[in-house]
């Protein structure tokens, strides 16, 4: 009974010991504050979309230990944002800057609503020019059916027949 407290003992010891965080000690308040924002502000180059602050990953530990060493020799937040984007990449920074890469990110959907929008505009006044019903017959508006009607009965009587003469031919 006594070997098993004593194992239990041990496993509680060896998980507590794992279980500790590395203690940074700061010169001042505003170096800590300045290291928390350039962790939080840092994207772990390993992980998929976390910051180096949450990361366990061995890159964001060792992009930790920079931070503090940078800001330790006196950098400031942009002297070591611009330390990490020189050596792991734009991809470490969470805010890139606006550039013809990034801004074609943004205009490029932007541009294609607006094709979307300019192609339904025209599909729908061409649509609206002549409609065609199911049954292939053109339909028209009715200043376009008055005109048709005088068009025919110009016809008809230019041919010698009037409508009345052939409504009363029908009736015989």
């Amino acid at each position: 009974m006594k070997k098993l407290t004593v194992l239990f003992s041990l496993m509680f010891f060896v998980c507590v010991a794992n279980a500790t965080e590395d203690q940074i000690t700061f010169k001042s308040e505003q170096q800590k504050s300045t290291y928390l924002e350039l962790t939080a502000e840092l994207r772990c180059p390993k992980c998929q979309n976390q910051n180096i602050a949450d990361s366990n990953a061995v890159v964001a530990k060792d992009m930790r230990v920079k931070v503090k060493a940078l800001l330790d020799e006196g950098q400031d937040k942009e002297q070591v944002i611009q330390y990490m984007i020189n050596r792991y990449g734009q991809f470490a920074h969470y805010q890139p800057p606006l550039n013809v890469a990034t801004s074609l990110l943004w205009l490029m959907p932007i541009g294609f609503i607006l094709f979307a929008v300019v192609l339904q505009v025209k599909r729908s006044k061409s649509k609206n020019d002549v409609n065609v019903s199911e049954t292939g017959a053109v339909q028209l508006d009715s200043g376009q059916l008055d005109r048709e009607l005088e068009l025919l009965l110009e016809s008809n009587t230019l041919d010698g027949s009037s409508v009345d003469n052939s409504s009363k031919d029908n009736k015989q």
